[in-house]
């Protein structure tokens, strides 16, 4: 089942950048395919921070 809604949730960002109405359009899909990244590891070093902090 996870197989068939990761092939739904394909994203073909050239595909959107192609058809897009202008290049500002170009800087909302560079900044929202980066952001789920950017969101794990911030996630990941506060969590690597609070528990270097306890620890001490």
């Amino acid at each position: 089942m996870k197989f068939y809604l990761t092939i739904l949730q394909e994203i073909n960002i050239e595909e959107k950048i192609k058809d897009a109405p202008d290049g500002q359009y170009e800087i909302g899909v560079f900044i929202g395919s980066m952001l789920p990244f950017v969101l794990l590891v911030l996630l990941a070093y506060l969590i690597y921070y609070f528990n270097k902090k306890k620890n001490q």
